[in-house]
């Protein structure tokens, strides 16, 4: 009987000494030395009207503001197009606004230049979209800024059909650009640069 109960006593001293050996073992994979960090979702900020329409506003500016670093940069490089949106024909005269902005545009890549207008008239033009297409070698080319930081740049576009003088404002803090065309009938080119460059001038 006192063998009987020697060994019971034995196993469960035993089986005791595993149990709490599992269990220390458990904690120690549990209180590792990974170190976590428990972040706690901020509330939402609650902005008035005022604050909404001022974070909007410095949020336009710093648009305007990229918009005319990209513009005047690529007016420096010589490498850009004029988007129109709206073109007038002499001094005071005719202005089409419906354009299709895709093919009317002043484009320099380098020294070679391209203006060109389509009206998509229906009585096709020179180009045969309602308009002309002037090809040609770009030269004295000028880049000015003045005392409100608007940037004017102006230069000689040399075609075999003619001699155009090309001057181009672009107003500060935005990438709005006006272009006045002589050489011939006036024209007034409204719209927007921005940086462009040709596959064919990489």
């Amino acid at each position: 009987m006192t063998k009987k109960l020697l060994i019971a006593v034995t196993v469960a001293l035993v089986c005791g000494f595993c149990a709490t050996a599992q269990t220390n073992e458990e904690i120690d994979i549990e209180t590792s030395d990974v170190q976590l960090q428990m972040i706690t979702p901020a509330e939402p900020i609650k902005e008035s009207k005022k604050e909404i329409k001022e974070r909007e506003k410095k949020m336009r500016e710093l648009n305007d503001d990229i918009a005319f670093a990209k513009a005047s940069n690529s007016l420096r490089r010589g490498y850009f197009v004029l988007i129109a949106n709206t073109i007038q024909f002499g001094n005071m005269g005719y202005r089409r606004y419906d354009i299709n902005s895709n093919s009317n545009f002043i484009l320099v890549q380098g020294d070679d230049g391209i203006f060109q207008f389509a009206l998509n008239r229906s009585n096709g033009g020179a180009n045969g979209i309602g308009g002309a297409t002037h090809r040609g070698t770009v030269r004295d080319k000028r880049i000015k800024y003045d005392d409100n930081g608007d940037v004017h740049f102006e230069y000689k576009l040399i075609s075999g059909k003619t001699n155009a003088y090309i001057y181009i404002t672009l107003f500060h803090n935005s990438n709005q650009a006006v272009a006045r065309i002589t050489g011939g009938t006036p024209i007034t080119v409204y719209g927007e640069i921005l940086p462009y460059r040709d596959k064919d001038h990489r």
